[in-house]
């Protein structure tokens, strides 16, 4: 082999880390942890000449020690990790996009984007490259961001008027193109958009530009071996930190491409991995500060309740919606599947559990919707989009409702609340959190305006995340569960 022609590149990548900071006992061994991956990465530091290691967004959220510092813990943690390049994800925004810029400030790592913009002048809020020298090779990464970052922004009545999602692919374009006169080596997009978004954006993209690999998150995909479209292969490392993505590639620097590659997910296990003893220890001292304070029991139920997939009906979801539907005292609750951020919870259930359970901080609000606006907008959360991976936002639904919708027909063919046919013309109170009803024509495809006819939105709760909280410990109207009952079925093509 020629050395000074091919040279050896070992990309590490983790995705969708969401606060998963401690190791978890599974089958008598320890897994995960931000102690046992830092450990790895150092080991892999020192068998190794050219490592870089990338994190490809959603830092940020879903646990304890991540929302009780609002981020800056997260962001000490991932110092001491000490990435090559991040780019965010749409969950870095969830304390505010003001917020964010100052957990940027706190960073010693650098943080990239390219298609997050303030609308009124055309100015990017973050560095959108970077470009890495190691070895006498030029790395080229650029950071791309999903579009449901505006969701998040439209919590910002002033900061997320202002903001504004570039097109990815142009983006791309206008970076590659302005780096043509530049011996760059390997293009690296990393990405925040999901698995399906990443390989159309593969394929819109010219050969000319020279991407090499696509390192994606948000979508939390699994994978056995890269994706490869338009010779662009795509990887993503699942989510948490019970595994890390690697890539061992072999760059041909004279044709500025992939000689060859190796990638593996690498389950970060005890066995295998030495734990970082500096990041056990911080660890340690955040965990004991935040249970000593969180670590009070709330209830016991009379089972464990499971959230197995945000694309179905699940036995927390309903125990979530209600909740909320008691609180909010609405014929019907629809809580976001992707709100619930744990896979289980209970039956012993103490704050902390529920505060790593249901993380974000909302508004409750009422609104007033016809028999048939409702009927249209669950048609809508059940199109097909959402099945294929393009849309995400499906529903979790209180109790007494029993909804059918047929994939084949596009229509509901059960649409009933408390055993009885809903009419077309009756009034149904509706229950939404404030994320969901700020964004109520991209999630339920009407306007406000047309449900405003029925009556005003009011806001029931000011804080969800409390009322939950204060519920579960006090209330004595806790249904029995598990109470699986036939909610929201969506009949495929296939079923009978």
């Amino acid at each position: 082999m020629d050395d000074n022609r091919y040279k050896k590149l070992t990309l590490l990548h983790s995705n969708d880390m969401h606060g998963d900071f401690l190791e978890e006992n599974v089958s008598n061994e320890l897994v995960g942890g931000v102690a046992m991956l830092s450990g790895y990465i150092s080991k892999v530091k020192a068998e190794e000449k050219n490592v870089l290691y990338c994190i490809a967004g959603d830092m940020f959220r879903g646990s304890v020690i991540d929302s009780e510092y609002l981020g800056y813990s997260t962001i000490e943690i991932m110092n001491m990790l000490a990435p090559d390049v991040v780019t965010i994800g749409n969950h870095e925004t969830d304390y505010g996009l003001s917020h964010l810029l100052f957990m940027e400030k706190c960073a010693k790592f650098p943080i990239i984007n390219a298609n997050l913009y303030i609308k009124v002048n055309g100015t990017r809020l973050f560095r959108p490259y970077i470009i890495i020298e190691i070895d006498g090779m030029k790395i080229l990464f650029i950071g791309i961001l999903t579009e449901e970052v505006m969701s998040a922004a439209a919590n910002e009545k002033v900061i997320g008027s202002l903001v504004d999602i570039s097109d990815a692919a142009k983006e791309v374009e206008k970076i590659c193109n302005a780096f043509n006169g530049t011996d760059i080596d390997f293009t690296v997009l990393l990405t925040h958009i999901g698995f399906e978004n990443d390989k159309k954006l593969a394929a819109s993209l010219d050969p000319a530009l020279g991407v090499d690999v696509i390192i994606g998150g948000h979508s939390h995909t699994f994978m056995d071996e890269p994706y490869k479209v338009n010779d662009i292969l795509i990887v993503q490392a699942g989510t948490g930190t019970d595994q890390i993505g690697r890539f061992d590639i072999v760059v041909d620097t004279d044709t500025n491409s992939v000689e060859s590659y190796k990638w593996q997910a690498v389950p970060i296990t005890a066995s295998t991995c030495p734990n970082d003893e500096k990041m056990l220890e911080l660890i340690s001292e955040l965990k004991s500060s935040t249970d000593l304070k969180y670590g009070r029991t709330l209830r016991r139920l009379n089972c464990e309740l499971k959230h197995e997939s945000r694309y179905k009906q699940t036995t927390l979801g309903n125990f979530i919606s209600d909740i909320y539907k008691n609180i909010s005292k609405c014929d019907l609750f629809l809580t976001t599947s992707g709100s619930v951020r744990v896979n289980s919870l209970g039956p012993i259930i103490t704050l902390k559990d529920t505060m790593n359970a249901v993380p974000f901080e909302n508004e409750i609000y009422e609104i007033k919707v016809t028999g048939k606006q409702l009927k249209d907008m669950i048609v809508y959360v059940c199109r097909d989009e959402v099945w294929q991976g393009d849309a995400h936002e499906f529903y979790q639904v209180s109790y007494g409702w029993n909804m059918v919708y047929d994939q084949s027909l596009k229509k509901m063919t059960t649409f009933k609340y408390n055993g009885k046919d809903v009419e077309d013309d009756e009034i149904i109170s509706l229950g939404l959190l404030s994320f969901d009803f700020n964004n109520i024509k991209t999630f339920f495809g009407i306007d406000l305006s047309e449900v405003e006819k029925n009556g005003r939105a009011r806001i029931v709760s000011t804080d969800s995340k409390d009322s939950l909280y204060e519920y579960i410990e006090l209330s004595n109207d806790i249904p029995e569960y598990p109470a699986k009952d036939d909610r929201l079925i969506v009949k495929f093509t296939n079923e009978s």
